[in-house]
Order: structure tokens, then C-alpha cells, then sequence
């Protein structure tokens, strides 16, 4: 398919962490946008942030995503999709209530993109590296080659006893997996195609309305935690992958906008880390604990990923820990945290 240059953009889940930064990036960029929400309330404060660009930016509400035919409204008269809902908590009891509403609305907004989606040429879903990698004993560089086969397996047999990031890395996975196989299913009859970002954990400053640390989300309520809450050197040695919430909402729009991005898993991150160094990279402040200087000292990085594609296909370019740090940390003491 041709790139994407103009036109309207549905984003799903538009009152999120990652989708306001996308709805700003796709506005400032000339695209009109429509995000859906699930209420008229979650989506109040989106009409006053964005009241600037007058009618280029408007809202549908989906109560449901999981329903057939949800987005059949949403998607008629849009250009390109972009799909970021999707539950990431951790709290689950049984892994379908994350199974469940990953999968379906995944396949609800699909679908409604086939049969009412006439103008869509391009959908762009936000997947994660939690359907990429599989945890070994051995350190590993994953590529989008790669497929977390080992999550959904565990939370089958496992079900309520599964550990928590495992039923969310197996809704990720299956979710994606759905993504594709419905792609190669209708691959006759759609007159748009496929992008997957699989994007690792996701910090940055926050741009839509948050009245406390504790409603942030996951991963940015798990930044916050690090630097407010004491912890022990085994705790600081741990970690993982990171992007920058911006880079990642940047990719997204470079999703649409480069035409060979199409049909393309693409995994977005910026590199490997530990808590110890977000705590050295951060500015220095009497309100936030440094941690225990030096505990980031030869660690070895189990889980690492290749991000060539995103580079060669997107144009990537990634911020470092410091900037992210900063900024954060500047956005919560602008908030009074």
C-alpha cells in the first residue's frame, strides 16, 4: 500500500498513556483525527487538550471492544487505523480477563475495518516484545523472527496460577497471533494492510490528565515506584527493555507515513536496563532516592533486542536515559509528586 501523507486516523483507546502522544504527533503532523473512548467522561479532557485543532480532532465513544461490530461506526470515512487499546495491568485472577479483550478487540476492530472500512488503507497495531520473547536462562538478542510460544502454553496449563506477566506476556502473543492470521484469512478482500509495533515497557513523561501517581499506568506507575520507594540491591540489579513514549508514538505516525512499513512486525526499543541506572541518570533531587550507586555494575542484560527494521524500514532514532529521566522526572514535579 501507498504511505499515508493526509486524511483521518481512528486511534483506539485514545485517552492512554501512548495514544495522547500519538493523537498530538498524527494533529501536529496535518493528520485529522478521531479517538475512540469509552465514554464521553474519559474523553472531556482530550476535547479541551486538543481544542486547538477545531474539527480535525473528534470523538467516538466504544463502550465495548470485545463486541462484533464495536467499531463499525468508528472506522467508516477513516484513512488508517491506529489500535493501542489493549489491558496491561497485572492484577488478573484468570489470564481470559486479559486474553479475552486483547484478542477480541483486536479481531472486533479487524473486522469492522473489513466490512465497513472502505477508505482504511493501512491499520497499525500496538503489540508488544511480550509476544517476542521467552524467558531462558541463557542471554539473548530476540528478533522479529521471534515468537513468545512459551506464554500462552504456561497460561493454559497454569490458568489462575500463572504468574502475572506471564498471562499478560500469553494476551499479547495470542492477540498478535489473531492480528495476522486474520490478515492471511482475508487477504482476497482487504483493501488495507497490516503493521505490528511490538514495542518493550513504555516510560516518559505523561501528557493526559493523571490526578496521582497511583493511576498511572503499569509501567509508568512502576517508573514512578523506583524512584519513591526503597529498595534493596537485588531490586536495583533488576530490569529490563525500555522506549520512550514519544519515540514510540513517533512510530507509529512513521508507521503510516512509510510505505514499506506495510506487512511489517517491527519491534521498537531503545536498549537494556537496569532500575540502578534510571536512578544514576536522573537529575538529582532531594525528593527522589538515588538507590545504591554502583549496583548497576556489571550486570549482564538477559533479554536484549534487534532493532535494525526500525531503523532501515521506520528511520528510528532513539532518546537515551538521561533525557527520558529528566523529563520525567520533571513532569511529576511539575504535577506536585
Amino acid at each position: 500500500m501507498p504511505a499515508i501523507s493526509s486524511g483521518k486516523v481512528l486511534v483506539s483507546g485514545a485517552n492512554g498513556f501512548l495514544a495522547t502522544w500519538l493523537v498530538r504527533y498524527l494533529l501536529e503532523a496535518g493528520f485529522a483525527v478521531r479517538g475512540a473512548v469509552r465514554s464521553p467522561a474519559k474523553g472531556a479532557r482530550l476535547l479541551e487538550a486538543f481544542a486547538q485543532y477545531g474539527d480535525r480532532f473528534e470523538l467516538v465513544v466504544v463502550p465495548d471492544i470485545t463486541k462484533d461490530g464495536a467499531f463499525d461506526e468508528a472506522v467508516e470515512g477513516v484513512n488508517a487505523i491506529e489500535h493501542t487499546a489493549s489491558p496491561f495491568h497485572l492484577d488478573a485472577a484468570d489470564p481470559d480477563e486479559l486474553i479475552v479483550p486483547a484478542v477480541q478487540g483486536t479481531l472486533s476492530i479487524l473486522q469492522s475495518a473489513l466490512t465497513h472500512g472502505k477508505s482504511v488503507k493501512r491499520i497499525v497495531v500496538t503489540s508488544s516484545s511480550a509476544a517476542v520473547l521467552q524467558i531462558q536462562a541463557e542471554p539473548k538478542t530476540f528478533s522479529e523472527l521471534d515468537w513468545n510460544e512459551q506464554a500462552p502454553r504456561d497460561a493454559a496449563e497454569m490458568g489462575r496460577a500463572a504468574p502475572a506477566m506471564t498471562k499478560y506476556r500469553a494476551s499479547k502473543a495470542l492477540s498478535e497471533r489473531a492480528a495476522w492470521d486474520f490478515v492471511e484469512r482475508h487477504k482476497g478482500q482487504l483493501n488495507w494492510d497490516l503493521v505490528v509495533l511490538n514495542p518493550s515497557f513504555i516510560y516518559g513523561p505523561t501528557i493526559h490528565p493523571v490526578p496521582a501517581p497511583a493511576q498511572l499506568n503499569t509501567s509508568a506507575r512502576q517508573f514512578h515506584t523506583i524512584f519513591t520507594a526503597p529498595a534493596d540491591a537485588a531490586t536495583l540489579r533488576g530490569g529490563a527493555c525500555w522506549v520512550d513514549v514519544r519515540d514510540l508514538a513517533r512510530a507509529h505516525v512513521l508507521s503510516l507515513l512509510k510505505a514499506e512499513a506495510g506487512g511489517e512486525r517491527i519491534i521498537v526499543s531503545a536498549g537494556a536496563y537496569v532500575w540502578q541506572e534510571w536512578l544514576d541518570a536522573a537529575p538529582r533531587s532531594s525528593k527522589y532516592q538515588k538507590g545504591i550507586p554502583g549496583a548497576a555494575k556489571d550486570v549482564v542484560h538477559q533479554i536484549e533486542y534487534d532493532v535494525r527494521k526500525s531503523v532501515r524500514v521506520l528511520g528510528m532514532a532513539y532518546r537515551g536515559m538521561e533525557e527520558t529521566a529528566r523529563d520525567t522526572v520533571a513532569d511529576w514535579e511539575a504535577r506536585g509528586w
